[in-house]
């Protein structure tokens, strides 16, 4: 059998085929690459119909990393997808506290997920990052909390928690009420993919 087997060739080829599901969506050319590295790493095209990109979010996530910012994840499989090796070009790196003794003390004290208690430690870190959730619903409701009563205000929050429960309400919440520009994907869908390929595209998108 033959098959592609250059990564640069596989990756092109695979923009080739995710385009024409995107054409009558009316995006521009910024928000395409977001919706394709998407597309790319559920390998589903049905995303395009749940994709929700807030107006300012792509220009706000480049500021933020082109002025040096750290990115804030829910869970390691985030960390891990993110390129590390890029963000580090513009002097961010990438965090996640899930497997940190102190903070699974203070979440069990506090009846509480890892999660949740992470971002709470974070606390003015976040301030000018970008918040990346793609597990836990909890962390994302926790942020919107932090924004609403701590003024906590990230730079860009890519919010796509996945799951049956408290994922696409903490995802309607982040559409309809959230003051800080996001990236998202509405109902169940989502993960810890989702959230890297969405950092990713908007990081590729600067050069160096």
């Amino acid at each position: 059998m033959e098959y592609i087997k250059d990564p640069m060739a596989i990756e092109k080829r695979s923009m080739e085929i995710i385009a024409p599901y995107l054409a009558g969506f009316n995006l521009d050319e910024q928000a395409v690459k977001v919706y394709s590295r998407i597309i790319h790493a559920a390998g589903d095209p049905d995303y395009a119909n749940i994709i929700k990109i807030h107006p300012q979010a792509i220009e706000a996530g480049l500021n933020a990393l082109k002025a040096g910012c750290d990115i804030f994840c829910d869970v390691e499989m985030v960390r891990t997808g993110i390129n590390k090796r890029r963000l580090a070009e513009f002097g961010g790196q990438a965090y996640c506290l899930v497997a940190d003794e102190t903070v699974a003390e203070e979440a069990k004290a506090a009846r509480i997920t890892r999660s949740m208690a992470a971002m709470r430690r974070f606390g003015a870190k976040l301030n000018g990052s970008i918040v990346a959730i793609g597990n836990a619903p909890t962390a994302l409701f926790e942020v919107l909390k932090m924004i609403k009563e701590d003024h906590i205000k990230p730079a860009l929050i890519v919010g796509v928690p996945v799951g049956f429960v408290g994922a696409a309400e903490s995802k309607e919440l982040l559409h309809n009420t959230s003051p800080v520009p996001y990236i998202t994907v509405l109902g169940n869908k989502g993960g810890s993919p989702i959230a890297a390929a969405s950092v990713n595209a908007v990081m590729y998108m600067l050069g160096r």
